[in-house]
């Protein structure tokens, strides 16, 4: 199995871009597909995006252009680079893995980092 660790978290301004990161060790990373989800108080996890091994991607609505994830499949890395941030995207981030599939909601995916908080003021 795969243990992920998230970095990069912060507080900025609305407009303004963090890049989140999230190290992979225990299992061969590039046979996972990986996902960003989010969760904010009182909310539901929101899966964010997903890149599956052959690096197909794919973007929740409200991030679409904003957004971008990417893997380095030699540092065992995912990224999520953010910008035009606003207010809403304010949340505890996670990255998450699954084996097989990245299509499903968070409930498929069975490995999940502790979560880096983003903080997005007006």
């Amino acid at each position: 199995q795969v243990q992920l660790v998230e970095s990069g978290g912060g507080s900025v301004q609305s407009g303004g871009s963090l890049r989140l990161s999230c190290v992979a060790s225990g299992d061969t990373y590039s046979g996972y597909c990986m996902g960003w989800f989010r969760q904010a108080p009182g909310n539901a996890r929101e899966k964010v995006a997903s890149i599956g091994r052959s690096g197909s991607t794919s973007y929740a609505d409200s991030v679409k252009g904003r957004f971008t994830i990417s893997r380095d499949n030699a540092k065992n890395t995912l990224y999520l680079q953010m910008n035009s941030l606003k207010p809403e995207d304010a949340a505890m981030y996670y990255c998450a893995a699954a084996r097989w599939t990245c299509s499903g909601d968070w409930s498929t995916f069975p490995y999940w980092g502790q979560g880096t908080q983003v903080t997005v003021s007006s």
